[in-house]
């Protein structure tokens, strides 16, 4: 999905929300465990509750790739699902790679390839190792990096806050910058977590068109209120992310009207911040 594709879809949906696929089996509701297909069927029923008010859907690739090649077999089955769906999605891999060139073109290859077994739109990676194990991602049409830049974790003070000693710069500042050069508004997004939203400014002086995705709204303390005001565009520009508070608003057998409640209020509370701006 290109860019013109996604602001369409954000548009018509009148949201910018995602829905993080986190499908931990240990949390899903009973009649889901150990059962063949549970954690497809879980987030079959999910992304039915959901499809009307949501324009993405990001499976984290841990939890799958945690349960073997069952795992791996059942975000097939979720991705083939979502493909054949007469709704449009936006989907990420939450995958979060980065390494050198050549395996860069694998792991593009693997979930980004169009004919490949999975076919993402796009797909996080980490920039520490530098522009070579980034390019690689950017060399599938209509596919996107989602390049870490500020994340909503604790840790992320460790190293992303750092500040260069000669130009003041802190360290997500330069990873913005420095990536510019290896994609353009077209294929490049950035992580940016929403527990960050009074630094949204400094990301936008430094990339005022990009798309953002931002996780941590709900069950982390992120508040869209804040996300939209400091980082809402012309286009949008925004994917806010919700996994636990949407896919496990309840554990009994209303979790997918539940879900779906969760979604639907997010959606409307996206519209109206959407309102005199985007739409």
């Amino acid at each position: 999905m290109n860019r013109k594709e996604l602001v369409e879809l954000i548009r018509e949906r009148r949201s910018f929300l995602c829905v993080g696929l986190d499908t931990d089996m240990a949390k899903v509701p009973e009649k889901f465990r150990g059962v063949k297909d549970g954690a497809f069927e879980f987030n079959r029923a999910i992304i039915d509750a959901t499809i009307d008010y949501a324009v993405a859907y990001k499976p984290n690739l841990a939890f799958y790739e945690s349960m073997g090649i069952e795992g791996l077999r059942q975000l097939k089955l979720t991705m083939d699902y979502l493909h054949g769906l007469g709704k449009k999605a936006f989907v990420i891999a939450d995958a979060k790679r980065g390494d050198i060139g050549n395996t860069s073109q694998q792991y593009a290859k693997a979930f980004l390839d169009p004919e490949g077994e999975f076919g993402f739109d796009a797909m996080t990676i980490a920039p520490y190792m530098g522009e070579d194990s980034v390019v690689p991602f950017t060399k599938y049409e209509g596919k996107w990096v989602v390049l870490l830049a500020l994340t909503s974790n604790k840790g992320a003070f460790d190293f992303q806050l750092m500040r260069d000693a000669e130009s003041g710069k802190r360290l997500f500042e330069v990873v913005l910058e420095r990536s510019k050069a290896w994609g353009t508004v077209e294929n490049m997004m950035y992580v940016v977590g929403a527990t960050k939203a009074e630094m949204l400014d400094d990301v936008r002086r430094v990339v005022p068109d990009s798309f953002l995705l931002v996780p941590g709204v709900g069950a982390q303390g992120g508040s869209l209120e804040e996300v939209a005001r400091h980082g809402l565009t012309k286009d949008c520009g925004l994917l806010v992310n919700s996994s636990r508070g949407i896919i496990y608003a309840s554990n009994g057998e209303d979790f997918a009207e539940r879900a779906g409640e969760e979604a639907r209020k997010l959606q409307g509370q996206m519209e109206e911040l959407m309102k005199g701006t985007v739409l």
